[in-house]
């Protein structure tokens, strides 16, 4: 089950520059459904006293702006719980992460 989050209440900062996500078999970059090349971004996601390290996929090449320390806006994103064998977790995917300055000009 995939649970949209609501992050109007949520500050985000790139605390890693986006990688490529890389299928564990193949040793290759994955795609998305859609053919999207996926990358992986380690953000500091910070509310409400408190702050935690996620890492969100995101389709699509992100803008070179997004880099360690840099503001960010995250839309659509999503947490799916997973579970294999015995261990389980949660897993961050976002529909866009961009610089959060490109995303003020735009509104």
């Amino acid at each position: 089950m995939k649970l949209p989050i609501d992050t109007s209440a949520i500050a985000f900062l790139c605390a890693l520059a986006p990688e490529p996500v890389i299928d564990f078999e193949t040793r290759r970059p994955k795609a998305d459904e859609n053919g999207e090349p996926l990358y992986v971004i380690q953000l500091l996601a910070m509310g409400d006293g408190s702050a935690d390290l996620i890492a969100v996929k995101v389709p699509g090449v992100p803008s070179p702006a997004i880099r360690q320390g840099a503001p960010v806006k995250v839309s659509g994103l999503v947490a799916q719980p997973w579970t294999m064998q015995d261990r389980s977790g949660v897993s961050f995917r976002a529909q866009q992460v961009e610089p959060a300055m490109a995303a003020a000009k735009a509104s």
